[in-house]
């Protein structure tokens, strides 16, 4: 999983200079985070212990739909 990340971080840089690789870099890091958000949800975390993957829910979204 972190290998993911760090590829995905890779490619919000390199979508500084290709967009479309932003854009698909932050979608992907969106669905992750969808699916910590789930499986925090699942094991009935805290809203404190689901915050923070929502929070980069919420921004890699906005990162992948509205900046690239």
């Amino acid at each position: 999983m972190g290998g993911l990340q760090l590829a995905a971080a890779v490619g919000l840089l390199a979508g500084l200079s290709q967009a479309w690789m932003g854009q698909m870099a932050a979608g992907g890091l969106a669905l992750m985070m969808l699916v910590a958000v789930g499986v925090r949800i699942r094991i009935q975390d805290s809203l404190i212990q689901t915050l923070p993957a929502l929070i980069y829910l919420l921004l890699n979204a906005y990162l992948c739909f509205v900046v690239f």
